[in-house]
């Protein structure tokens, strides 16, 4: 394999590029500060293949695979501040571990757009992030996680809240479309752990991209982690009435564009297992190489 050797967005240095969360993460609560949520979801086997190259071979068990979503705000980058929304369709093999495979990369950012297409091989499409917090009645004890509750994570609350709702919709030109509304609750969790942050850990995660109009290559890449990690209550995800705006293009592309996005918006609607706070995050992306 060979390191991939393409012009460098006129923002990003020579890699490896490196990526640090916001401190004072205003973007979803007022209360606390949250660099970004990595949320596992059960996804069905036959929407990650959607995506999927087909000399990849998806890691699946009874018709379902991992995918989820990863939802970061940085304030340190080689683009400056910009909002992140990656789609994780699924896993593949990469003996003798997996990587993750990306259906879809959503940011607020042209320069960010712009070098995860020509640069990292991925689907990167520019969008809009648009953030309210709104005061909503405490609920009675709602259902949550076997994993949650035996920390004790659950919520048996009264009185009023926070609800912080992101919207995310993709932007081209005067088109715009819908993908998601995510939600997330300051609730008791916040009290009952404290100031506890969690552990802090290095970790890597190995990912397949490529195979895009903009990339048709294979690629390979590493993105080597430190934070701070705890578990916290999912985020809930749902999908607003369709509105998009008209547009130009032909009925097949306009299809086959209505058929990802529907895709993608059914690996943020599948059932999630876990979620994750990160804190203090830096992220160090190595340069890809060609598989």
């Amino acid at each position: 394999m060979d390191v991939v050797e393409r012009r460098i967005s006129s923002c990003y240095a020579k890699p490896p590029w490196i990526f640090k969360g916001r401190q004072e993460f205003s973007f979803f609560f007022c209360s606390f500060s949250r660099t970004a949520l990595y949320q596992i979801h059960l996804v069905k086997a036959a929407t990650a293949r959607a995506f999927i190259p087909k000399e990849l071979r998806l890691v699946e068990a009874f018709g379902y695979t991992l995918g989820g979503f990863f939802l970061a705000s940085y304030d340190d980058s080689p683009a400056g501040v910009f909002d992140e929304l990656v789609v994780i369709a699924g896993t593949v093999w990469n003996p003798p571990t997996s990587c993750a495979w990306a259906a879809r990369v959503l940011v607020n950012s042209d320069e960010a757009c712009l070098h995860g297409r020509k640069e990292i091989g991925l689907p990167s499409q520019v969008a809009r992030f648009s953030k309210k917090i709104t005061a909503v009645p405490k609920g009675k004890r709602e259902r949550t996680f076997g994993f949650l509750d035996t920390f004790r994570l659950g919520t048996s609350l009264s009185h009023l809240e926070d609800m912080v709702e992101v919207k995310v919709s993709k932007v081209d030109g005067a088109a715009s479309a819908d993908i998601c509304s995510i939600k997330f609750r300051s609730d008791e969790m916040e009290k009952k752990l404290g100031n506890w942050m969690g552990p802090a850990i290095k970790m890597s995660l190995p990912s397949f991209s490529g195979n895009t109009k903009y990339f048709p290559n294979l690629l390979k890449y590493s993105c080597h982690l430190q934070c701070r990690v705890r578990p916290v209550r999912p985020a809930v995800v749902s999908h607003p009435l369709d509105n998009e705006t008209d547009s130009e293009e032909n009925h097949t592309s306009q299809e086959l564009h209505e058929n990802e996005r529907r895709l993608s918006v059914a690996v943020m609607l599948s059932k999630p297992i876990i979620a994750l706070e990160f804190k203090d995050l830096t992220m160090q992306v190595e340069a890809p190489v060609v598989v």
